[in-house]
């Protein structure tokens, strides 16, 4: 299976005035923008997942629309171990629950997290620290089969500067 890995777009920083809830804090303009662009220029290197995984929180799941709509991507199903603090081995557990007969699949979700997910994928252990993802970067990781901690292997990693450009 093929994983893409991305990070949610650009959202307004936190607010308790205007977003009491931090799971309904939004993508800017420009962050949408940004990420449309992102996408369409994804959407000319990479595989057209057939299954897309989000964190439920307003800004993953509003930036895996503009992927859904710019890129094609189906739309994205809630994926609660996505979360900030959600558990990486439950990713992977939906991952192949929901994607076992998927060539490529995708996850949008948020930093350090999904950080995290990409050393529990390459190392099989979690170092925050190793893997910085800006946003709407995509990382594109390989697995023989269904994703197991630790036997990921690393295809491609790509700034959202690069993306827009393509």
């Amino acid at each position: 299976m093929e994983l893409l890995i991305l990070r949610h777009a650009i959202a307004f920083p936190p607010d308790a005035k205007r977003w009491p809830d931090d799971v309904e804090r939004p993508l800017t303009a420009e962050g949408g923008k940004r990420a449309r662009r992102a996408a369409a220029g994804l959407q000319r290197i990479a595989e057209r997942p057939t299954l897309v995984l989000t964190s439920p929180l307003a800004r993953a799941r509003d930036t895996a629309a503009i992927f859904a709509q710019a890129a094609h991507w189906p739309k994205a199903q809630e994926c609660e171990a996505l979360s900030p603090g959600g558990s990486l081995e439950g990713v992977l557990e939906a991952l192949r629950l929901q994607g076992a007969k998927a060539e490529c699949a995708a996850v949008v979700g948020h930093q350090p997290h999904l950080g995290c997910l990409l050393a529990l994928c390459l190392r099989g252990d979690v170092r925050p620290e190793s893997f910085e993802l800006k946003k709407s970067a995509v990382a594109c990781l390989q697995f023989e089969g269904l994703p197991r901690a630790g036997r990921g292997v690393l295809e491609w990693s790509l700034a959202p500067r690069i993306l827009r450009r393509i």
